[in-house]
C-alpha cells in the first residue's frame, strides 16, 4: 500500500480564492473565509482583508474580520451596510416586476428575481437572513409599476 493514498488533500489556495469571489453564493464565501483561514500563506491575509472590507454581505465581513484577528491581524471592524448593497435596486427590481403578468404572485416574483439576478437574490437573503422574505415581500408590495 502507498502511503500517498491515504493523505486527504483539501481545498488549494487557488479554488478558495475562486470561492471567495463567488459572487452569486455568499453561503461559500463564508466558508472559503474558514477554510482560507486554516492556510498559513500571506496571500490569505490579502484575501480575508479584501472579503472583510468588500464583501457586500456582512456576515462574510464579519467573519474574514474575525478570522484576521486570530490571526493576529490588526484590522477594523467592518460596519453593518446600511440601505441598497446594490446601486439602482429599485430600478432593478422593478423592470422584474414588469416582466411578469400583472395577476402574479409574490412567489412569481422571487423566482424570477433568483433566476434573473441571483447575485442580489443571494446577497440579500444574506444580509437579511431570517427576515428576508419579509424584506422581499414588503419591497415587492411597494414596487410601483407606471
Amino acid at each position: 500500500m502507498n502511503e500517498q493514498e491515504d493523505i486527504e488533500v483539501g481545498p488549494t489556495y487557488e479554488d478558495l480564492k475562486k470561492s471567495a469571489n463567488r459572487s452569486s453564493d455568499w453561503k461559500v464565501r463564508l466558508n472559503a473565509v474558514e477554510e482560507l483561514a486554516k492556510l498559513d500563506n500571506k496571500q490569505v491575509i490579502d484575501v480575508l482583508t479584501h472579503m472583510a472590507t468588500n464583501d457586500p454581505v456582512y456576515q462574510v465581513q464579519e467573519a474574514a474580520y474575525l478570522k484576521l484577528k486570530e490571526l493576529g491581524e490588526d484590522v477594523p471592524a467592518p460596519s453593518k451596510n446600511k440601505g441598497e448593497l446594490f446601486k439602482g435596486l429599485t430600478k432593478i427590481l422593478i423592470r422584474i416586476k414588469k416582466s411578469l403578468p400583472a395577476d402574479h404572485t409574490y412567489e412569481d416574483f422571487k423566482e424570477k428575481l433568483k433566476k434573473m439576478r441571483v447575485d442580489i437574490y443571494d446577497t440579500y437573503e444574506g444580509d437579511k437572513g431570517d427576515n428576508f422574505d419579509q424584506w422581499l415581500e414588503s419591497t415587492w408590495a411597494s414596487l410601483s409599476i407606471k
